[in-house]
């Protein structure tokens, strides 16, 4: 049962992992209609299998036969689930956000160049747990899929309203099993998919670095010459 439990929790945080790094590129260079289609199948994944879990360990929690140790773990787990839900429900809302603030639909509204590069294809076929992703044309994605993500964010939100109020796990009590690990770089990608371009930047750098200081030379040479002829000619 506890494996169980932990596989679903794995996959819950895999693909809301995946959905993460896809709102990144949303309003960037990088977005497009794929982008859009890709976030909405990873949200409705991370929403069915967050169903799972949540019926899965409130059923466990709620029964009084399970052993002290038992109950500590599953509460674990429990704790983890429970972050897991409200990050995806601050990504949705980011998603809408952006989604609103940059509709594919209208030519004269810019996306950011943020930096951003590579192909989200690989990351949302990830999530999906498929060798190549599968799209479907819609014509009105602005209008239909951000009224479905309002939805969508509606019910993560009651689930989460629903789970404080039938679950008593408080999460300041429950104890990690494991130290945390070192953080990663700025700017690196767990997925290896997605990452920060600044290799125009430093080349950039380096470029204004050679010119200021080929400058500073001629400028030194110019003033010995200058301070010779007049020593010479005094």
């Amino acid at each position: 049962m506890k494996d169980e439990c932990k596989a679903l929790l794995d996959a819950l945080n895999k693909v809301s992992a995946c959905y993460r790094h896809l709102v990144i590129c949303a309003g960037g260079t990088s977005d497009s209609q794929n982008l859009r289609e890709e976030l909405k199948k990873t949200r409705q994944k991370a929403q069915v299998l967050a169903i799972a879990n949540k019926i899965k360990l409130s059923t466990i929690l709620k029964d009084r036969s399970i052993s002290k140790d038992d109950r500590a773990e599953f509460e674990r787990l429990w704790v983890i689930f429970s972050t897991c839900m409200e990050i995806l429900e601050n990504d949705m809302r980011r998603a809408l956000d952006l989604g609103q603030e940059f509709p594919l639909n209208v030519p004269t509204k810019h996306l950011i160049q943020t930096g951003m590069i590579g192909r989200t294809s690989a990351v949302a076929a990830r999530a999906m747990s498929v060798q190549n992703m599968k799209y479907d044309e819609c014509n009105d994605i602005d209008t239909v899929d951000l009224n479905e993500l309002e939805q969508d964010i509606n019910e993560v939100k009651e689930m989460i309203y629903e789970m404080e109020m039938k679950v008593n796990v408080l999460q300041w009590t429950v104890e990690a099993k494991q130290a945390a690990g070192p953080e990663r770089p700025a700017g690196a990608s767990s997925l290896g998919m997605i990452s920060v371009h600044d290799d125009g930047n430093k080349k950039l750098c380096d470029t204004s670095k050679v010119f200021a200081g080929a400058m500073f030379a001629a400028v030194l040479i110019f003033a010995i010459a200058l301070a010779v002829c007049v020593v010479k000619f005094a």
